[in-house]
């Protein structure tokens, strides 16, 4: 399946921004669909020669490719909706399911697959700039499928690895990375709130810090790029730390301390402490 004629069914965040940009890479958009008319008639007026479609079997019988692209929930009741056969393969982008969702699919003879960008897509306009070099996680039921999948995440520029075992786990290492991350800032940025300082100022001080620790990550990865006070074994600060957060942050003790206990064994594995400095900084958690 060389350069398929794709459709997409739901033009939501994702589906819009995965159009677009295998569209811009060359790819024929034979066919969009979305409950959202409005939707629709905007995508298909963006991408050369596609059709709105008026339903989502349109789609499924005008292309060779379809990407189920609606929400989480609806994937498998849209996928039992429709007519399949072997002339039209079927993915979802789905990070969290295998594609087992789109068993129906299967059962009509179509060929089966997961395409899940692994990355960040705030609003549609950033989605379509993030996902050129993005990784995609891919799954699929036969291997032309999957070839065609590698393929369409090298046209974007990106790398593609195959998802074994359990899905759900590949998608909360995704989450913790991303979207906690996020809440881990909101809780960092917050604290200056108690400096008479705003979220917003702190946000704008602490970024050029994070985006030192994530390129000292790309640089010389874990556990080298762990720097601070725990790295070096420094019991008194952190000392210091918990005494101000009990003081005027006490709910975001227990964050500090959870995330303290993590962070000792990457330390240890760094090799700047050993067991015995390790257990100094345990006792010292344990004292609150």
């Amino acid at each position: 399946m060389d350069r398929p004629t794709l459709g997409f069914i739901g033009i939501g965040v994702v589906g819009g921004a995965l159009a677009t940009a295998l569209h811009d890479v060359g790819y024929p958009i034979a066919a969009v669909y979305s409950r959202r008319r409005d939707r629709v008639t905007r995508l298909a007026s963006l991408l050369a020669s596609s059709h709105a479609a008026d339903g989502p079997q349109d789609v499924v019988d005008r292309c060779e490719l379809v990407f189920l692209t609606v929400s989480d929930d609806a994937i498998r009741p849209v996928c039992e909706s429709l007519a399949w056969n072997a002339q039209t393969a079927v993915v979802h982008c789905n990070g969290a399911s295998s594609i087992d969702l789109l068993a129906p699919a299967a059962a009509g003879g179509s060929a089966t697959g997961v395409l899940h960008p692994l990355q960040s897509f705030p609003t549609p306009e950033q989605a379509v700039a993030n996902i050129p070099g993005s990784p995609f996680g891919i799954e699929a039921s036969d291997e032309q499928l999957l070839d065609t999948l590698r393929r369409i995440a090298a046209d974007l520029g990106g790398t593609a690895f195959v998802v074994r075992g359990d899905k759900a786990i590949y998608h909360a290492s995704a989450v913790i990375a991303s979207n906690y991350l996020v809440a881990l800032l909101d809780l960092a940025a917050g604290l200056w709130e108690r400096l008479g300082l705003t979220r917003d100022e702190g946000l704008r001080a602490l970024l050029p810090l994070v985006r030192g620790t994530v390129e000292n990550l790309e640089r010389v990865g874990l556990p080298d790029a762990l720097t601070g006070p725990i790295a070096r074994g420094d019991v008194g600060t952190i000392g210091r730390h918990l005494d101000a957060l009990a003081r005027v942050a006490p709910e975001v003790v227990p964050v500090y301390k959870e995330l303290a206990r993590r962070t000792i064994p990457i330390a240890m594995e760094k090799g700047t402490i050993d067991r015995a400095e390790g257990q100094r900084l345990v006792h010292r958690l344990e004292r609150g």
